[in-house]
């Protein structure tokens, strides 16, 4: 989770590191960030929305972050409903820099997609191309160090490995799945061969994690040449790695290709079998990272744990003897009293109060929604 409050200064816009010849960012965008319902809907997901107060979308951070490493060289995976508003926010990508799935199939087929095209870029131009996997609506409050860990990985791709960055752990969360490191892969300061990825455990048992020193947060991010992610899913479902490839060569075949595939991520795909397999490595991570996952993370990633939080206008929220978190979306004044660790969302078509310690619960009430028919809500 992020320490404390962002300094917008500390996005990545004025981050002066190299270039890293020949790496590729890829940037899946997707999902509905339900948990953040009624700010983020399927329509609106989070990674177009500007959590953070300093006027940038989560998408738009995550390119200002990446930029500084791969220049131009991005591919951003994102439904089609959202193809031409990822265009709006990022308009200084190549027309062919996003991949728009016609359906969502989860993580393997979207990052899968862009190491097809990749694969074949490679073999076209002879480049030696190393691609790392960086979701959009992530946040992350050291890009400096950020740059160091990704470039350690580039190293240790380069050699093969898939390479994930495990999150250095500040509390034990329940929340995240985790890596557990093995022994130390030869030739590489900090980098450990991944012993095995773990579920989301109980708070007990990452409490046992931490205190092994031996656990990183697994928060996806993934480092590897566009050929070896491609033959370790080949060896796990060949006809899956066949189709993917089939469509980077002939994009016309997407819509009828792109239902067969699996929905699966990427982490039961390849990582898993994988690192059973001793193919994967990781590199700790010490950034400061946040999935933003439900408003009582985005509470703590924002605020002062002693008062009332606005994002949005301030102008707009009165409060009294009141803590908590309130998004003022619909223009209109709200006024708080005597809550402790309330959430409000006012939204044009919705408005959500709840109390912090039960806001992961706001996924039921999009399920509800959903079962009554009222989509156009979601």
């Amino acid at each position: 989770m992020v320490d404390g409050a962002i300094d917008a200064d500390r996005e990545g816009r004025d981050v002066a590191d190299p270039t890293v010849p020949g790496f590729w960012a890829v940037v899946p965008a997707g999902g509905a960030g339900t948990r953040l319902w009624p700010l983020s809907r399927s329509s609106s997901p989070k990674f177009l929305h500007d959590l953070t107060g300093h006027g940038r979308t989560l998408l738009e951070q995550t390119h200002d972050r990446l930029a500084p490493l791969v220049e131009d060289r991005f591919l951003v995976v994102t439904g089609r409903v959202h193809a031409d508003a990822v265009r709006a926010q990022l308009p200084d990508l190549a027309a062919d820099a996003v991949l728009a799935e016609p359906t969502p199939r989860d993580s393997m087929a979207a990052i899968g997609l862009a190491a097809a095209v990749l694969e074949r870029r490679a073999d076209e131009t002879g480049e030696d191309i190393v691609m790392g996997s960086f979701a959009a609506d992530h946040v992350i409050t050291d890009p400096s160090a950020f740059h160091r860990t990704v470039v350690e990985a580039v190293a240790a791709a380069r050699e093969d490995w898939l390479v994930t960055i495990g999150i250095q752990p500040t509390f034990p969360s329940s929340a995240f799945g985790y890596v557990r490191q093995g022994e130390a892969l030869a030739g590489h300061e900090r980098a450990r061969v991944v012993a095995a990825f773990v579920e989301k455990p109980s708070v007990s048992v990452a409490e046992d994690y931490l205190a092994t020193g031996e656990y990183r947060w697994n928060a996806g991010m993934f480092v590897v040449r566009p050929r070896v992610l491609l033959e370790l899913l080949a060896t796990e479902s060949p006809a899956f790695a066949a189709c993917l490839r089939e469509i980077a060569a002939d994009p016309d075949r997407l819509d009828h290709l792109w239902p067969t595939l699996p929905k699966i991520a990427i982490d039961h795909a390849v990582a898993e079998p994988a690192a059973s397999a001793g193919r994967v490595a990781t590199v700790p991570g010490s950034f400061g990272w946040d999935d933003v996952g439900d408003f009582d993370s985005l509470a703590a990633m924002l605020g002062d744990e002693g008062k009332i939080t606005v994002l949005g206008d301030d102008d707009l929220v009165l409060s009294q003897q009141s803590t908590g978190l309130v998004v003022p979306a619909a223009g209109r004044v709200i006024a708080v009293i005597g809550l402790d660790d309330v959430i409000v969302v006012d939204t044009p078509d919705g408005l959500l109060v709840a109390s912090r310690e039960r806001a992961q619960e706001v996924k039921a009430i999009v399920a509800e929604l959903k079962d009554q028919g009222r989509t156009e809500l979601t």
